[in-house]
């Protein structure tokens, strides 16, 4: 039974990579700072540590008890605008703990005389403003945000130490959602709100800039892609992406027409604080590569996507967990 060790596995992207991997016949190890087993929403087989990215000792400790065949480090700070607000954390959270988590695989890789992989998530923010588009693993690195930099950082650790001999990977992931998106985020933000104008309990959506494009995919469709990349036979980068772009606004009128609003353009307010400084106008990725060699494909498109979001937003609603 291959063991793996998961960080950030309460968030979206970790919660659904324990459920892959368990249904897989993975031994999953689970880092989180509260063992609180009653609110932890993940398989029971799944065994949790106490840890944390600033306690780089104690996650190393973790990692080399556990002896893991992959190491997903899923944690860390996810949001843009919050590395506005905190950029000093983000830098050691999302950038320089990466660096203890490669160091201990590294040993303990030493120590057992086996590989030991690595997936990094890495993000399509450490392009920054791409000159060209879509963008792929040669688009050169130039983040302009906070968060980016920490990636970006984080990402060159990843090929330093698979040049040293670990078997360390970085998937560069483009925007990807599911209902479990927390509401923090833009899109979790919109098929909420829409809930609750379809529902009664609101009238106005409230956005910032509606212009900015992405390229938004299914978060279990990525988890994949995760677990395909670091079980490959070979390390590398791969950009994981559906190779398809919409707005902000095309978002927003996929969630109202999901909801069966037809007059969604009076919904929306336009709030200028809500618009974060060096936001790139487009993202989008060709994830030929990850394709090409590990069979990889998205699987949900951007409407069903959204209608997903919204259907279970509305089933919240319905159920009395959700009031304006």
């Amino acid at each position: 039974m291959p063991v793996a060790v998961v960080t950030g596995a309460t968030g979206q992207d970790g919660s659904y990579l324990c459920e892959a991997l368990v249904e897989r016949g993975w031994r999953v190890h689970a880092v989180v700072r509260d063992v609180d087993r009653g609110a932890l929403p993940l398989p029971a087989d799944v065994e949790f540590h106490a840890g944390d990215l600033l306690d780089p000792e104690g996650l190393a400790e973790t990692i080399l008890t556990t002896e893991p065949d992959a190491i997903f480090n899923l944690a860390g700070i996810t949001s843009v605008a919050e590395s506005w607000r905190q950029p000093g954390l983000t830098a050691s959270v999302t950038g320089s703990a990466v660096a203890s988590i490669l160091d201990a695989a590294f040993r303990l890789q030493e120590t057992l005389g086996r590989r030991v992989a690595v997936l990094q998530p890495s993000s399509a923010e450490i392009f920054g403003e791409p000159t060209t588009t879509p963008q792929d693993e040669s688009t050169p690195i130039r983040p302009t945000s906070p968060y980016g930099a920490a990636k970006a950082f984080a990402h060159d650790l990843v090929r330093i130490y698979r040049d040293r001999g670990l078997s360390a990977s970085s998937v560069i992931l483009f925007n990807h959602e599911s209902p479990r998106r927390s509401t923090a985020f833009v899109t979790r933000k919109i098929t909420r709100t829409v809930a609750q104008i379809a529902a009664g309990q609101a009238e106005t959506l409230t956005l910032g800039a509606l212009d900015a494009v992405r390229d938004w995919g299914w978060a279990p469709d990525y988890v994949d892609a995760m677990i395909r990349v670091a079980t490959a036979p070979e390390a590398s980068d791969f950009v994981v992406a559906t190779g398809v772009s919409h707005s902000v606004r095309d978002f927003a009128e996929a969630a109202f027409r999901a909801a069966g609003i037809d007059d969604w353009s009076r919904r929306i307010r336009i709030d200028e604080a809500l618009i974060r400084p060096a936001d790139p106008h487009e993202m989008r990725g060709d994830a030929s590569k990850i394709g090409a060699e590990l069979g990889w494909r998205p699987t949900v498109g951007f409407d069903e996507l959204v209608a997903r979001m919204v259907e279970h937003d509305l089933a919240l609603i319905s159920a009395g967990e959700v009031t304006a």
